[in-house]
């Protein structure tokens, strides 16, 4: 039995479990080809105009899946921890997507941890019925799941990119990386669904490496450093995607070794545009630089580029400024 995962959205951060907990119930499980233009364009044709542009590529993802697959894993992601959500329109993607023809059945089960973790196991038991009546097959694929899910985090605590932290785990050699001569260290924050879709993004943190600057991101940081650097803002966030970005940018900010901050955001996003001006608030007050990248499907790549050289001048302008050169 096949399985098929979007490569969009909360792949990003959760891919390694899924995958595991598949595997171990004896299903294949397929990933959507990465994103192309081919892709977007018919993310564009099915999708609301309403909706912002990761999910207009989402509906594409979706639709590269059709005819490959028995199932498509879909959740209705609505709280992953106490009092707080997922973005409004994760809660209407399963519903969205059901209205598509030619696709095959959704996997599409409700997670909401907002007031108690244990609905997480009727969930994994409802998921894991479909492969096989044995409850405790199903608990060993979900422990094992979830080993390799700490694990994948681990590597990206290391400093690795998403790409690079699977890599590892299926012990697989990748490119090595270019030894680039890294003069400025810049932080990146943003959902990781913008920041590592290279198509969407324009390639951006690999442009960031080749103008000089190392790339550090939301996922580097340990959970503990962004809730604590989160807790800081006077009022909680109820919005776990969010608060990770405040968590990071805040933390990122303090330290004296980053250079600089760029906020990437996707236009229409409401709750971006509010953490959007929180960080960039901050970065005002302790006087760094700061870029705000706001992307859309009429991005265009020249653009991106110029914005992001005319942002690392600013920087350097601004450390040899502070040497006194």
């Amino acid at each position: 039995m096949k399985v098929g995962i979007p490569r969009a959205l909360l792949y990003y951060y959760y891919y390694p479990m899924w995958r595991t907990f598949f595997e171990e119930l004896g299903a294949e499980v397929v990933l959507s080809s990465p994103s192309t233009r081919v892709t977007l364009a018919q993310g564009l044709k099915h999708a609301v105009d309403e909706v912002c542009l990761p999910v207009k590529l989402f509906f594409g993802h979706v639709l590269d899946l059709a005819g490959k697959v028995d199932y498509i894993f879909l959740p209705r992601m609505v709280s992953v921890e106490h009092h707080k959500y997922i973005c409004p329109k994760f809660l209407g993607l399963p519903d969205m997507i059901r209205r598509l023809e030619g696709l095959p059945d959704l996997i599409g089960v409700d997670v909401n941890l907002y007031r108690k973790d244990r609905d997480l196991y009727t969930v994994i038991n409802n998921v894991g019925s479909l492969f096989t009546g044995n409850k405790l097959k199903i608990f060993r694929a979900y422990r094992s799941s979830v080993k390799t899910l700490q694990k994948y985090y681990r590597l990206l605590h290391l400093g690795l990119m998403p790409a690079e932290a699977l890599a590892v785990l299926d012990n697989k050699v990748g490119d090595k990386p270019l030894n680039y001569p890294f003069e400025l260290n810049v932080a990146v924050i943003g959902h990781p669904y913008n920041i590592y879709d290279s198509y969407i993004s324009m390639n951006l943190t690999g442009r960031l490496k080749e103008m000089g600057a190392a790339v550090f991101t939301a996922e580097h940081v340990p959970e503990k450093t962004l809730r604590s650097n989160a807790a800081r803002l006077p009022k909680k966030l109820f919005w776990s995607l969010g608060q990770r970005m405040i968590g990071a940018a805040f933390h990122y900010l303090d330290r004296p070794d980053i250079s600089g901050l760029v906020h990437v955001a996707a236009f229409g996003c409401g709750p971006d545009s509010m953490t959007g001006e929180l960080i960039e608030r901050h970065a005002r007050a302790l006087r760094a630089p700061f870029l705000n990248l706001t992307l859309d499907e009429h991005t265009g790549e020249a653009g991106i580029v110029t914005r992001l050289e005319a942002f690392l001048d600013m920087v350097r302008w601004k450390k040899a400024e502070a040497a006194g050169i």
